[in-house]
């Protein structure tokens, strides 16, 4: 392509784009907003035309820049809302968990099977865990570290470091989807922490201990991780298998906002589940009405997905964006 005959055919037209763009918008006539629109359409078409056949880097830039302008005076954002905020919590976020439930139960099926194998062939064989740790620092984690854990630090500290410890697996999760393996080596890092320790534990008579504990806290937290590590699976599938519809961009264009759809509304669960294990873990309830807080909040979460999850599916509710907030797709050619 002749990008000096591209740039003198339409420049006059970006100009105008611009011209306009520089206006107050209150003071643009009905037809010059009509142009506006036509415009912008215009130039979006030109800036994927330069984009696929020449990639001139100093063009693309400027023409990106007044694509985003021009999209931003034609569809502005509605800005925050309490019912923007109603419509995630209540449709968008339970809607994606929901459509990726597959994903999700995958991951922790595969999860807790690694773990639960972990921990049997270590309550078979105390050797492994002699080797890996020592039998001195074994006895002390047994009879007391363990159980210290929860209550080293004041419940405020431990609460924030404990979110940001789970927000930080799970954003490992989702980010690293789109390579699929560094998903599956958190997933295969956490499993092995997870059965060694569970496997030390029950080997010396201490599983009342350990499950008392991680049980109270562990079934958010985990859902949280296995949710996250769904979506980042789904991310890295989205481009390997697009499907006949989509290309591979576009479909991982999807995924990603799916994913991003997960890690902002998992942030909120995220921390509920810091504050259980904060507050409630180490508290000196008795460990029935402990497990009973545990399991009645996990539950809640699960029913609260389920039930707006496929209240919304019902209803033909994808979870994502509104179509005139998605990328814009001109033909090229």
């Amino acid at each position: 392509m002749d990008l000096d005959a591209y740039v003198s055919e339409h420049g006059a037209e970006w100009n105008r784009l611009r011209y306009l763009l520089g206006r107050p918008k209150r003071r643009l006539s009905p037809q010059e907003v009509d142009e506006l629109v036509m415009l912008y359409r215009r130039a979006a078409t030109h800036l994927s035309v330069v984009r696929s056949r020449s990639g001139d880097p100093t063009l693309v830039a400027w023409l990106s820049r007044l694509v985003l302008q021009a999209r931003s005076a034609v569809s502005p954002s509605a800005g925050f809302s309490l019912a923007a905020v109603q419509r995630f919590f209540l449709v968008t976020f339970p809607v994606t968990v929901f459509r990726m439930g597959f994903w999700c139960l995958g991951a922790a099926l595969g999860f807790l099977a690694l773990a639960t194998v972990i921990g049997v062939i270590v309550i078979n064989d105390p050797s492994i865990a002699v080797s890996l740790i020592g039998e001195e620092r074994i006895e002390e984690y047994v009879s007391n570290d363990f159980e210290a854990y929860y209550s080293a630090n004041p419940p405020q500290s431990f609460a924030s470091l404990v979110w940001l410890n789970n927000t930080l697996v799970s954003a490992l999760c989702l980010a690293g989807g789109v390579l699929v393996a560094p998903t599956l080596l958190v997933l295969w890092v956490n499993a092995m922490n997870l059965g060694l320790v569970g496997g030390i534990m029950v080997g010396h008579g201490r599983a009342d201990v350990f499950f008392g504990l991680i049980t109270v806290h562990g079934l958010l937290e985990f859902t949280c991780i296995f949710i996250a590590a769904g979506a980042g699976l789904r991310v890295g599938w989205s481009w390997i298998a697009p499907g006949r519809s989509l290309t591979r961009v576009q479909a991982l264009a999807r995924a990603g906002r799916q994913a991003t759809v997960v890690a902002l509304g998992l942030g909120v669960a995220l921390l509920v589940s810091g504050l259980i294990e904060a507050f409630v873990t180490p508290s000196f309830l008795p460990i029935p009405i402990r497990l009973y807080i545990g399991a009645v909040v996990w539950l809640a979460f699960l029913g609260y997905v389920i039930f707006f999850g496929l209240a919304g599916v019902r209803r033909g509710e994808t979870g994502d964006v509104a179509a005139y907030e998605r990328e814009a797709i001109a033909p090229t050619t």
